[in-house]
């Protein structure tokens, strides 16, 4: 692999990362206006799914790339568990919708950060992603070891809250579960020969698992008692969802999860610290600690990028 396509790589998936903390800010905010979570989720989804819907059939790449997939799960090429990455990325889009609101993107990131690092070393040397098993060199175990400190760093402040630390769980879980998500949809994409429709099938599950997860909820405790809001940008969750689940599919081929987790983790970061400079909520607090984990963070990417 050429070093000029691993760096390509690693900038895309840092764009990708500011895209995930945008992402964050909108469906937080939208759980907030329908005061459900689960429900800001669905709608998230559901938005995507449709776009893609619409998208694939009209595209070549989008047909072959079906027809390509039904092949490999015929032959065994691909197994259907590989093709269940979107439930983990619907449980990340609910903590979103159910945590934001109070914990702030900083304090989700930092939750989601502690998850996904170890998890990627994890899925790298079990060799799920489409790049094979990966050894944990020490640049890739220092790099992951800086990134958690770095984020414990940017929002040590608010960690000595017990109720932050509670909700924070969901993040956490959602964090383990990103890095088999990336890893299972590499194999999804290799399998089709399309990122479009390794998007498709991770909406089409995400959507499924929410809507389910959704009509318990309303039996359980009714209707939302929000409404939908009026403004256009609360609804671009879903779309943007979709941007970050295809540059993921197309590039951990080049980086493997745990560089891929790590890059996309340095955009999280820096987008978290200028959400919570440039449009403060009740629950930001940035500050100079702020700064500087985003700065250690990027140290952490370019150390685990490094080769030996």
């Amino acid at each position: 692999m050429s070093a000029g396509r691993r760096v390509a790589g690693v900038g895309l998936a840092t764009a990708s990362g500011v895209l995930v903390a945008v992402q964050s800010r909108i469906n937080g905010e939208l759980g907030v206006r329908l005061a459900d979570g689960i429900a800001a989720a669905v709608v998230s989804f559901g938005l995507g799914l449709l776009l893609l819907l619409v998208l694939v059939p009209v595209t070549a790449a989008g047909r072959r790339g079906l027809t390509t997939l039904r092949g490999a799960l015929r032959a065994g090429a691909l197994r259907p568990w590989q093709c269940l990455g979107g439930v983990c990325g619907a449980f990340l889009v609910a903590a979103q919708g159910l945590t934001i609101g109070a914990l702030g993107v900083a304090v989700f990131t930092v939750a989601v950060v502690a998850g996904q690092s170890g998890s990627s070393l994890l899925v790298d040397r079990a060799g799920i992603g489409p790049t094979g098993r990966q050894p944990v060199t020490p640049n890739r175990l220092v790099g992951a070891v800086l990134t958690v400190l770095a984020v414990l760093l940017a929002v040590g402040d608010r960690l000595g809250d017990p109720g932050a630390l509670a909700l924070a769980l969901l993040p956490l879980v959602g964090g383990v579960a990103i890095a088999w998500q990336q890893a299972v949809n590499g194999r999804v994409r290799a399998a089709a020969d399309s990122a479009v429709t390794a998007t498709l099938v991770n909406f089409t599950v995400g959507t499924v698992a929410l809507l389910a997860t959704f009509l318990v909820e309303v039996a359980v405790r009714g209707w939302p008692t929000g409404r939908l809001p009026s403004e256009p940008w609360l609804y671009l969750g879903g779309p943007i969802g979709i941007v970050f689940i295809a540059l993921a599919a197309t590039l951990v081929r080049f980086t493997g999860v745990l560089l891929l987790g790590l890059a996309t983790i340095a955009g999280q970061i820096i987008g978290a610290v200028l959400l919570d400079v440039v449009l403060p909520t009740a629950a930001s607090h940035p500050g100079a600690n702020t700064l500087l984990g985003a700065a250690l963070t990027l140290v952490a990417v370019l150390i685990a990028a490094a080769r030996r």
